[in-house]
């Protein structure tokens, strides 16, 4: 007999792909098998698509059959089931079946292939990072390509008391791996409101009284948005589970201008020297090793181009409500040159303040390993560390687990709406502004290289003409004369000179300050998005409140949620504008003091040449 199930509760499509529900409705199921928390199967309207598993009870036993000439008794909508009931239908999924998995699954996750979903198979067990986002792929280009002294087959699975091991404490505090349990302890968003399986929406709670029936938030149709891939929606919709160790805290504080990290308790700086090639292979391969020092240990090591990418990878991934900074651009030719590895180098020193001045960037795991692992004398600790990092699970919806907030009374959500609101005109004319000045500097640094430099060799030029030209009297008195218009003429050469120099002096390192800070503006536009999306669901929430179709717990805790997210964000926010003060501030007066310095230069060649004439 085909398989058979009853809808509990009503359902509404809201994707293409799904099918609604009726309460007391008989569906026949294509497979018994859950996929993520829903079902396949057809309605009674003849229907056919997916629908959350905990909306349905399987039909164990068979039911009466209608009477085969469909007399009376029998309900209107099965006229027409042939006696018997349904005929089973095929396992594989039906095409309205591929974009809605398509759409729930993020990039990288369990796509269907042709042959069928293997519903006898397995239940699909996909990692944290595939079902709350986190999908960020290191680039890989001619740069510094990946190679097997870096990168090998081994995992740090392997290795006892990893992390991702399995070796996570139970709930009564012992080990399922054997391993120590202390430090580390379960936290989770999901409540007895909410879905056991990650896939499918909460079933509705009957009130005893029978008068109230119970919504849930929708899900963003689209899959691929930023508040769905960095796992905030599934936070905020309490769907996030794992274990948090001590370590992994994240605090934020009240300080005087809001929420803002809690400070390092001990700050360090990290040098960037030596920029070196080395070769490989026999010569056949190349590169450049930067020696890096961090202060707090005094200990070298040495880092190539595509270290700092991964790293950059694996940081953009962990933390979606932070800003990472943007690392030097690549270059496909031209990578061993002097003039780009001495720019590549200031890119990087840059890019190290920023994250040592970090909060919480500067005591992440990940980046202490990058820190203090000598790769090229322990291999075996630098990969362990490195496929810890590959494995870590406290990303997506988990990362949020890691966050500690002030009580959420001190939260308002009107005032931090207007607060991301106004940022995000900030961010916007900040943008526009840092592009102008860029473009404005770069002409003026092009104009002095070249044009300014030209120019004054040209004057210098006439000069010397007019020099030679009075050499053409021998009188005895005129000479001295015409060695201070020659000496004239070289000033102005070597003020040319001056002004081709000056650009590397100020007005790079102010292209680089925008270069960078570009980079962090266009990150904002995305963790705005993860707050706007859970701003959203709490508005959502209160509707359904109102309208009688919510409990007020469930709302509360989509608020409680939505404000762990508005603490993060705000405290991000207050660190950016704390750093770009500091930048900015030391920033201009590096240019002006340059400036200054460069002016007193022209004015002494002016001076020197200005005496010569005090002699004729």
């Amino acid at each position: 007999m085909a398989l058979r199930a009853r809808a509990l509760y009503d359902f509404r499509s809201e994707n293409p792909g799904e099918i609604s529900l009726r309460e007391h409705e008989v569906l026949s199921l294509c497979s018994e098998q859950d996929i993520e928390g829903w079902l396949e199967g057809i309605n009674s309207r003849g229907d056919r698509g997916l629908f959350p598993a905990s909306y349905v009870q399987v039909i164990r036993a068979p039911e009466p059959g209608p009477p085969a000439d469909g007399g009376p008794g029998v309900p209107a909508r099965y006229a027409n089931v042939p006696p018997g009931g349904f005929e089973p239908l095929p396992a594989a999924p039906s095409a309205a079946f591929q974009p809605l998995l398509q759409s729930q699954a993020p990039p990288g996750s369990f796509q269907p292939s042709s042959a069928g979903f293997p519903y006898g198979g397995g239940a699909l067990q996909p990692s944290p990072q595939q079902l709350y986002g986190g999908g960020y792929q290191a680039s890989q280009g001619s740069d510094d390509d990946w190679d097997d002294e870096w990168d090998d087959s081994s995992t740090v699975a392997d290795e006892p008391g990893a992390l991702g091991s399995g070796a996570y404490p139970d709930l009564d505090g012992s080990s399922s791996a054997g391993g120590g349990a202390a430090g580390r302890y379960r936290l989770s968003t999901r409540s007895d409101l909410s879905l056991g399986s990650r896939g499918g929406p909460a079933p509705p709670q009957h009130q005893a009284s029978g008068a109230k029936s119970s919504a849930t938030v929708s899900r963003n149709l689209n899959r691929f948005s930023t508040f769905v891939k960095s796992g905030g929606e599934a936070f905020v919709l309490g769907e996030a589970s794992g274990f948090v160790k001590d370590g992994d805290k994240l605090c934020v504080v009240l300080g005087p201008y809001g929420p803002e990290w809690q400070e390092n308790p001990y700050p360090f700086q990290c040098t960037i020297d030596d920029p070196t090639k080395q070769t490989k292979f026999k010569g056949m391969k190349s590169y450049i090793s930067y020696k890096l020092v961090p202060t707090h240990t005094q200990v070298p090591v040495h880092r190539r181009y595509k270290h700092f990418d991964w790293l950059y990878a694996r940081l953009a991934e962990k933390f979606p409500v932070i800003s990472v900074p943007h690392l030097p651009e690549k270059q496909a030719t031209g990578r061993f040159e002097e003039d780009f590895i001495s720019k590549r180098r200031k890119g990087l020193i840059w890019w190290m303040n920023h994250m040592a001045s970090h909060p919480v960037l500067a005591q992440c795991d990940v980046f202490q390993h990058f820190l203090t692992c000598p790769s090229s004398t322990d291999e075996k600790a630098w990969k362990q560390g490195k496929r810890k990092a590959e494995k870590d699970e406290m990303v997506g919806a988990n990362f949020f687990l890691t966050l500690s907030t002030p009580p959420a009374a001190a939260l308002d959500l009107q005032e931090v709406e207007s607060k991301i609101d106004g940022f995000k005109c900030f961010t916007k004319k900040m943008d526009d502004s840092a592009l102008q000045l860029n473009h404005t500097a770069n002409e003026f640094a092009r104009k002095q290289v070249t044009g300014f430099k030209k120019e004054y060799r040209k004057v210098g030029q006439s000069f010397r003409g007019l020099s030679q030209a009075f050499e053409l009297d021998q009188q005895a008195f005129s000479v001295g004369l015409n060695q201070a218009i020659a000496f004239t003429g070289d000033a102005y050469d070597a003020i040319g000179e001056l002004f081709a120099e000056q650009p590397r002096q100020d007005l790079d390192p102010v292209m680089d300050l925008l270069a960078l800070y570009q980079g962090h503006l266009a990150n904002f536009p995305d963790i705005i998005h993860v707050q706007k999306g859970a701003l959203t669901k709490v508005k959502e929430s209160r509707r359904h409140v109102e309208e009688g179709k919510m409990e007020v717990q469930k709302a509360d805790g989509i608020q409680d949620r939505c404000n762990t997210i508005s603490f993060a964000t705000l405290a991000e926010i207050h660190h950016f504008h704390q750093i770009r003060v500091r930048d900015f501030k030391s920033q201009m007066q590096h240019f002006l003091q340059q400036q200054i310095i460069f002016f007193q230069k022209v004015t002494q060649k002016l001076e020197e040449a200005l005496h010569k004439y005090d002699s004729v």
